[in-house]
């Protein structure tokens, strides 16, 4: 990690006085020099930004700006989470700040509020950089970016792979405010689009800094870092902190303050958590009897293969339950379809990998399945954080075969807690063996089918390829000798 700059080590933020009377975003006090700001409206709207007539921006010497402070009322933010509480004013204040804080939390209000009370001060295009480890976590930031700052006409790109380069080339071309990137993808962009840089930019957050780093983006993180100016501010988010994001805070932070809501890795108060020990052969059937218990819910269930996660979506589907899978052989448009009609609520199981597990904001999963248990403890940390959010209740259920359980005694060790077990009835659990082998079996052929699909479209575009414009290509190439072999 390039550590070319100087940096202290973090300091911890002291615990505000505020928590306990703080009643909405307003009240976020900043603790420098407040500075109220008549003219930042109008010059937002030289920055070519859309504006209602005759609207001025005036800034609440009390903290965030009142246009955003609507903006937080119409997205039902009442109140300022634990690490909006500690993060903002600090970010308010132009200080560099790692946040800790368990999923759920509101980590995006944290910085995203904070990047659009400074861009109202000094508008300026390509302003702000997100880095995020997935494409799904890359668009819902943008989202609440977009919905956040609707209605001072906040522009965002989201740069992802998987998507056509070309369009994503003329999105930064319009330079958009905020530019919401997973780090493969903006490298590529940053070397080869003509005219983008990132050498004004006055923010960078890395959201989910942990995961980032884990999925070795550590070189193209490096790239990032030379490019950028250092005299920027940079937030860094994670629900956990590990040697490598302390590696990373060390070469892009300057003077950091530590926000931690946790400390200790841990889950929401609100989270039931059971397991459920049960032979691997049986693993399906004990799914199956799960969700008709529990019918009526949402269930969101992690697998820890994008073959087992289509296998098992095609298997419910055949027991006539509205499954959906997600992963990372699926092409972009299917992945964000399928996140699409789980959150409208079109289908009610989705299925997925642990493309999943991190930042996706979801807010009606009332129940979390590991089907498969996550190999790294810590995702699972991540996994059941996509139920019991912003204050709900929501139920977590693990799989545990004869041979996971040393996975799971580390799962409690790091939890600190001893789960109980998922109550079933074993004689009715049995009782579905016959219906589900029959699907397993239906699952298995539609999975062959679709590999065979997958095959032939592979050998129809490759070498063998004989349609009438190929044949052409290779009379050309070969000077018409083939002619002449089918003339002999």
């Amino acid at each position: 990690m390039a550590a070319s700059e100087e940096h202290d080590s973090p300091t911890e933020a002291p615990q505000p006085a505020v928590e306990e009377e703080t009643k909405t975003f307003k009240d976020l006090v900043r603790m420098g020099d407040a500075g109220i700001s008549r003219t930042a409206g109008a010059r937002f709207k030289q920055a070519a930004v859309t504006l209602d007539p005759g609207q001025y921006i005036f800034l609440n010497s009390k903290g965030v700006t009142d246009v955003l402070c609507e903006a937080c009322d119409q997205l039902g933010w009442t109140k300022p989470t634990k690490i909006q509480i500690e993060a903002i004013p600090l970010a308010l204040q132009g200080r560099d700040i790692i946040g800790l804080a368990e999923t759920g939390s509101g980590k995006t209000g944290a910085f995203a509020l904070p990047i659009l009370n400074a861009l109202l001060e000094t508008p300026q295009r390509l302003f702000a950089l997100v880095l995020t480890p997935t494409r799904e976590l890359a668009f819902q930031i943008s989202e609440q970016f977009e919905a956040l700052g609707s209605s001072i006409g906040v522009q965002s790109a989201v740069i992802v792979g998987g998507i056509d380069s070309m369009s994503q080339s003329l999105a930064l071309a319009k330079k958009p405010h905020i530019v919401i990137a997973t780090p493969g993808r903006l490298i590529d962009h940053l070397e080869n689009t003509k005219g983008f840089n990132l050498r004004a930019l006055k923010y960078l957050v890395m959201d989910e800094a942990d995961r980032i780093l884990n999925m070795d983006f550590e070189t193209e993180v490096d790239k990032i870092l030379k490019v950028i100016p250092r005299d920027r501010k940079t937030f860094l988010f994670s629900a956990t902190m590990t040697k490598k994001v302390q590696k990373l805070q060390r070469a892009a932070l300057k003077n950091p303050v530590k926000c931690a809501v946790s400390s200790k890795y841990q889950t929401v108060e609100k989270l039931q958590q059971y397991y459920l020990f049960i032979p691997s052969k049986f693993k399906d059937t004990y799914l199956v009897y799960i969700l008709n218990e529990l019918a009526g819910n949402s269930f969101m269930i992690f697998c820890s293969t994008c073959n087992n996660t289509q296998r098992t979506a095609l298997l419910l589907r055949n027991l006539g339950f509205t499954a959906i899978p997600l992963h990372g052989q699926m092409s972009q448009s299917k992945r964000l379809g399928s996140l699409n009609k789980f959150k409208a609520k079109a289908r009610s199981i989705l299925l997925a990998t642990d493309v999943a597990s991190r930042g996706l904001d979801i807010p009606h999963v009332d129940v979390v399945v590991n089907f498969d248990i996550p190999t790294h403890s810590k995702d699972y940390i991540h996994r059941v954080g996509r139920t019991a959010r912003a204050g709900r209740s929501g139920k977590a259920i693990t799989f545990v075969t004869q041979y996971d359980v040393e996975l799971f005694q580390r799962i409690e060790h790091l939890i600190g807690k001893k789960l109980p077990v998922f109550p079933t009835q074993d004689d009715e659990v049995m009782m579905l063996t016959e219906r589900v082998t029959e699907a397993q079996r239906f699952a298995r052929m539609e999975l062959r089918e679709h590999g065979e699909k997958k095959k032939r479209k592979r050998e129809d575009v490759g070498d063998n390829d004989d349609t009438e414009g190929a044949i052409g290509v290779r009379n050309k190439v070969a000077g018409g000798k083939m002619k002449k072999q089918k003339g002999r």
